[in-house]
């Protein structure tokens, strides 16, 4: 990505192993992420070309010498940032605050819209896939790269538990992906809160049992109007809006938390 809309498919070296601990992946999948779509906006002028792409499964095709749990073959999915999986801040769940770790589609480390990308930190970051690279399951199992965990990591942060009210901003992958961690945490009311016809209607076959396409003091309203005039236990927001979150505060009741994951794009 050059700049805003200025996107080339440019031949570049091969990736190649850096580190010991570094693995090589043959890229099988790999896919867009609506966090992408703000560079391809808004990137400022001077800042360098850099190669997109933080979500991806594969294969792995090279292991440095270091590297201990992976092996050639190995059908892998590629979270969006890397960590080492043994400092303090990974053995808490924190693998972005990870003291060795990082992120994909930089310009120190290429993402993987690309044939090959090297992991640091392999160990620490890939997960092997118990499928083979032509498993008719490979394009629902690049969720796991990114949205799927993200959904999840939103629901368990929003508190989601078995009987509790939830409600979710935003009909993306993510918000899709966390009406699905609801239902699997047992909530017992889940409202999508969107207004893509197609997306809702994923969102109900996953486990939604309302929805609201009201926006602002409306969508407030609405929802307190759905659970008795309190608002909701949990919320999860997936926009990333100043509405997006004045909403989900607006909603959640006495008590109530907000599981925020939607890339902030507004001044604070």
């Amino acid at each position: 990505m050059y700049g805003p809309g200025d996107v080339r498919v440019e031949n570049v070296p091969d990736a190649r192993l850096i580190e010991p601990t570094d693995a090589l992946v043959a890229v099988s999948r790999a896919c867009i992420c609506g966090s992408d779509l703000w560079p391809y906006k808004l990137m400022k002028p001077g800042e360098p070309p850099r190669r997109m792409g933080h979500e991806a499964i594969g294969v792995v095709a090279a292991v440095g010498s270091g590297v201990r749990t992976l092996k050639v073959g190995d059908v892998v999915v590629m979270p969006f940032a890397y960590s080492d999986g043994t400092c303090a801040f990974c053995h808490e769940g924190l693998h972005t605050s990870c003291v060795h770790g990082g992120f994909f589609g930089t310009v120190e480390l290429p993402g993987a819209q690309a044939e090959a990308v090297r992991i640091p930190q392999a160990d620490g970051t890939l997960v092997v896939l118990p499928v083979r690279a032509d498993d008719a399951l490979m394009a629902s199992l690049l969720t796991l790269s990114d949205v799927m965990g993200t959904g999840h990591h939103a629901a368990r942060a929003a508190k989601v538990g078995r009987g509790k009210t939830v409600a979710v901003l935003g009909d993306g992958a993510v918000g899709l992906c966390a009406v699905i961690a609801a239902r699997r945490l047992g909530a017992e009311q889940i409202i999508m809160m969107g207004r893509h016809p197609d997306r809702i209607a994923l969102a109900k076959q996953f486990g939604a049992t309302d929805v609201v396409s009201e926006r602002g003091e409306e969508a407030v309203a609405r929802v307190r109007a759905l659970t008795g005039g309190f608002g909701v236990h949990s919320v999860i927001e997936c926009v990333g809006t100043d509405q997006a979150m004045r909403t989900a505060i607006g909603i959640a009741r006495p008590g109530g938390t907000v599981g925020r994951v939607g890339v902030p794009h507004y001044e604070a």
